[in-house]
């Protein structure tokens, strides 16, 4: 059973599944995933989609739902037994499903861990108690987890193996119906639907503003589960003219000049191009207090996370605003040395994320658990 809550966890679940098939291609896997995970051959159970809940409150309304995903889970590892169950990020539920896999004798692997160390601190108890091993994919998480009697392993992180450019500047924007001469202003608002509504709009306010100023071009990035039609109603008027590209995000990544990045992993992605980027989040506002609450980090980006120290400029809640938005992204695009330094800085991140082959050294782990590394 392979369980992963969100599109970065059916990602990475789907780059984990070809892993394990290299080795062992008869492998009968099922559970919770997205199209990539069913496009390896994985029976979906339930679709992402229909879990894609974000922050307390949704979960809160939605909670009858996910007691109805929990009895199925259990009743599918009492009828199926599988060798191994596969955990993906997604702790809120996956950690119950660790605890309803130990109780019936089920091996659990979590890939790619919960945070506990920026939040959920009590959740260490559950994954010493219901987790055989965890597969960590930040540097400092390996020790961290030891430290608290977790077994853990740090095998790179998993978008070192994504992370690609499948064509140069001038086929890109030919494609993407770009200008090659001009700068590129990149924006990546989310990918889920409720992050889309709290982050498009301001950051196309503010291309479009910082358009109007200077010779440039926004482009925004969606991600492949999110409809487009859907976004460009979000959008406001003047944005006609804007592309929204998708699946063309590393490409997008690696040709803009400058950034808005939705707080996440997309942080990192675009810190392997160097991407010079100002970093915002924005959730409901009861989501945010109880965030404040249980969060006790200096920074909430992985990149400034990583280096200990602000390299990219994070904007919160009152703060995402066209006005603050405009100022930093002006700065970048006028201050060359700044731009300059702050990609020098990326690099550094980049090179703290381990090697290539991340899902390969994962699979492995999985299959060992499973007894089944070996013809």
């Amino acid at each position: 059973m392979i369980v992963a809550g969100e599109a970065s966890g059916d990602l990475h679940g789907s780059n984990l599944v070809k892993a394990m098939k290299k080795v062992r291609p008869e492998l009968s896997l099922f559970g919770i995933g997205g199209e990539r995970m069913r496009e390896q051959g994985v029976q979906i159970i339930y679709h992402i989609n229909e879990l894609s809940f974000m922050g307390f409150s949704e979960v809160i309304r939605n909670i009858t739902v996910i007691r109805s995903v929990e009895r199925t889970i259990k009743a599918l590892l009492d009828a199926r037994k599988p060798k191994v169950v596969v955990l993906i990020d997604f702790p809120g539920m996956n950690l119950r499903i660790a605890r309803y896999a130990k109780e019936r004798g089920i091996p659990v692997v979590y890939y790619i861990a919960p945070q506990v160390w920026a939040w959920g601190k009590h959740r260490l108890k559950k994954m010493r108690k219901y987790v055989d091993h965890a597969l960590v994919i930040l540097p400092f998480e390996q020790q961290f987890f030891q430290e608290r009697d977790v077994d853990a392993e740090f095998v790179g992180h998993p978008i070192l193996d994504l992370i690609e450019i499948t064509s140069e500047r001038a086929e890109f924007c030919r494609s993407s119906g770009l200008d090659p001469d001009k700068t590129i202003l990149a924006l990546f608002p989310g990918s889920r639907m409720r992050e889309i509504v709290n982050h498009a709009s301001v950051m196309t306010r503010t291309a479009l503003r910082l358009k109007d100023e200077f010779d440039i071009q926004p482009a925004i990035g969606v991600s492949p589960n999110l409809p487009t039609e859907s976004i460009r109603r979000l959008l406001p008027a003047g944005s006609e003219d804007i592309p929204l590209l998708q699946g063309e995000t590393y490409n997008l990544m690696q040709h803009a000049e400058i950034a808005y990045v939705k707080s996440g992993t997309a942080t990192l992605e675009a810190a392997c191009f160097k991407t010079p980027m100002v970093v915002l989040y924005k959730t409901s506002a009861f989501n945010f207090f109880v965030g404040r609450m249980i969060v006790n980090l200096n920074h909430f980006s992985l990149v400034n996370i990583l280096a200990g120290e602000e390299v990219v400029k994070e904007l919160s809640q009152g703060d995402v605003n066209v006005q603050t938005l405009y100022r930093y992204g002006k700065e970048l695009l006028e201050d060359e040395q700044k731009r300059n330094a702050m990609k020098n800085r990326l690099a550094s991140i980049k090179s703290m994320l381990g090697e290539p082959g991340a899902s390969g050294r994962a699979a492995n782990r999985v299959l060992e658990v499973a007894g089944l590394n070996s013809q």
